[in-house]
């Protein structure tokens, strides 16, 4: 018997994505339900040759739903998903809701899929954000040999990971610079056409932006605590995909071959790192693409034990929406939920 799935912000950018995937992967739905807020209710989604009718997440009765796919921003979150849990649904989230809540399991299957198991204390598992997935998924196989100390990350995250509204607002901007225009800025806090902004979310007390915290806390919390970590966050004039340039340094010694060698049978990961021009990957062809791409694998002279990466992937897909499905696939394959029976 299959699933039942609910997709909560079916309208937005990953919404839509976690649609396309889970018809691309043939996920096991009997049913699939496109739910969003009231004013996008009797919109159309695509599920692969189907066109679902979107639902009010309001008036939804969740007592028959397996899996409830939440990507609707915290505050729907924080108000929705424990109703949603409540009700048997097993919510997996794509906001920071509960990334650090020490009852909800923050999982990228690649690097912690053994932690899936703690769900059932509030049946919600919470997805890491964009740039912590793919450099986990990178960092994991290197940790496991060698033992990371300390990282150094320059992230360049492209404008999807701000929504759809960013993405009109490079379009736009972009457009307005050839058509010698005006130049309208409301969705970042500088003009990111032609530019490069250093601020993604608010600013802390310790000079640090929320987005750079994000990283330092989630990668503790997936892959190891002991690990230092400093980012620096950056949104760049890419409509999808996100960069980052990686500095780590590990306890042990590991050579660049070794750890090429590794990086190239790990799961989730795609080396290509050529030496020569264009011998690596940009955000530009990893659209669509599901691999973690490692490219610029090269020792850090500054360190003992320093490596240099540049890892790219496509942020709305390993970022958000594969990586929410990959954790509904984990849950079913090693048997941590069963399908409800339905009625007759």
């Amino acid at each position: 018997m299959g699933y039942k799935v609910a997709v909560v912000g079916a309208t937005g950018n990953v919404g839509r994505e976690m649609l396309n995937i889970l018809a691309e992967r043939s996920f096991p739905a009997d049913e699939v339900v496109a739910l969003a807020s009231r004013k996008s209710m009797g919109q159309e989604c695509s599920f692969g040759d189907k066109t679902l009718k979107v639902k009010a997440l309001d008036h939804y009765d969740f007592s028959d739903v397996d899996i409830c796919l939440m990507s609707a921003g915290g505050a729907v979150s924080k108000e929705w998903s424990p109703k949603i849990a409540a009700q048997g649904a097993v919510v997996i989230d794509n906001s920071s809701a509960w990334r650090m809540d020490p009852d909800v399991p923050l999982i990228v299957p690649e690097v912690n899929a053994d932690a899936l198991s703690g769900f059932t204390k509030k049946n919600i598992i919470a997805n890491p954000n964009c740039s912590t997935a793919q450099l986990v998924v990178a960092l994991k196989p290197l940790h496991d040999k060698a033992k990371i100390k300390r990282v150094v990350v320059a992230t360049y995250q492209s404008v999807s990971g701000a929504g759809k509204e960013a993405m009109d607002e490079l379009f736009q901007q972009t457009k307005a610079v050839f058509t010698v225009g005006e130049i309208i800025t409301k969705k970042f806090p500088k003009r990111i056409a032609f530019n490069v902004i250093p601020e993604i979310d608010v600013f802390m007390e310790d000079g640090y932006t929320k987005e750079e915290w994000k990283m330092m806390m989630e990668t503790k919390k997936i892959l190891d605590p002991k690990i230092k970590l400093s980012a620096t966050c950056v949104r760049v004039p890419v409509f999808v995909g996100h960069s980052e340039a990686v500095n780590v340094e590990f306890e042990n010694p590991i050579s660049v071959e070794e750890a090429t060698q590794i990086l190239r049978n790990a799961p989730g990961c795609l080396v290509i790192d050529k030496r020569e021009p264009g011998g690596y990957v940009t955000p530009y062809e990893c659209v669509g693409e599901d691999a973690t791409y490692i490219s610029r694998i090269r020792t850090d002279p500054t360190v003992d034990n320093g490596l240099v990466l540049w890892v790219v992937s496509d942020n709305l897909r390993k970022g958000a929406a594969l990586n929410t499905i990959q954790i509904a696939e984990c849950l079913i394959n090693r048997k941590l939920i069963s399908a409800k029976k339905k009625a007759a």
